[in-house]
C-alpha cells in the first residue's frame, strides 16, 4: 500500500492540475481558443509557414484533426491557407496578424506565470523541484501514460 505521505503528494499534484488546467483553459477560452488549438498555434510559433501535412506529423495526429484545427483556427482569424511556392497541391498555413499578436502575447504571460510560480523560490529548492518533476514525468512516460499533443482528453 502507499504510503500516506505519497498520497498526501499526490492529492497536491492533483490540486496543482485543477488549478493549472482551471487557469489555462479560462485564459484561452478569453481569446476563443481551446487547448488543442493553442497547441499547433505553438508548434506553428516554432517551426513558421506549414503544411497541414506537417503540422499533423509534428503533433502526431491525423490529417483530418488538423484540418478540424486548422479550420478553427482560420475561421476565428488566427491562421490563413495560402498557395505552397513549390508545391501546387499543397497549402501553407501561416499566422495572421492578429494570430501572430496572441502568441507573442501568451509567450509575456508565460514568462510572467513562470516567475510568479518559481521566481521566489532558493535555487536549491527550485532545482530538486525541477528534477523531481522530471523523475514523474519520465516514470509516467516509462509507464506509457502520455498524451498526443493536440489531442483532446477523451
Amino acid at each position: 500500500m502507499a504510503e500516506q505521505r505519497h498520497l498526501a503528494a499526490l492529492d497536491r499534484v492533483l490540486e496543482l492540475v485543477v488549478l493549472l488546467n482551471k487557469d489555462m483553459t479560462e485564459s484561452l477560452a478569453k481569446e476563443g481558443l481551446t487547448p488543442s488549438r493553442t497547441t499547433l498555434l505553438w508548434l506553428l510559433r516554432s517551426t513558421g509557414p506549414s503544411t497541414q501535412r506537417a503540422l499533423a506529423d509534428g503533433l502526431g495526429v491525423s490529417a483530418r484533426t488538423v484540418t478540424g484545427l486548422v479550420d478553427g483556427l482560420e475561421a476565428t482569424g488566427f491562421v490563413t491557407r495560402r498557395p505552397h511556392p513549390t508545391d501546387r497541391r499543397a497549402l501553407l498555413v501561416s499566422f495572421t496578424e492578429r494570430g501572430a499578436a496572441v502568441v507573442a502575447a501568451m509567450e509575456q504571460e508565460q514568462a510572467g506565470f513562470a516567475d510568479l510560480l518559481f521566481g521566489g523560490m532558493s535555487e536549491d529548492r527550485f532545482e530538486c523541484l525541477h528534477a523531481g518533476l522530471g523523475e514523474i514525468v519520465d516514470r509516467l512516460r516509462a509507464a506509457g501514460l502520455t498524451t498526443t499533443p493536440g489531442e483532446e482528453p477523451s
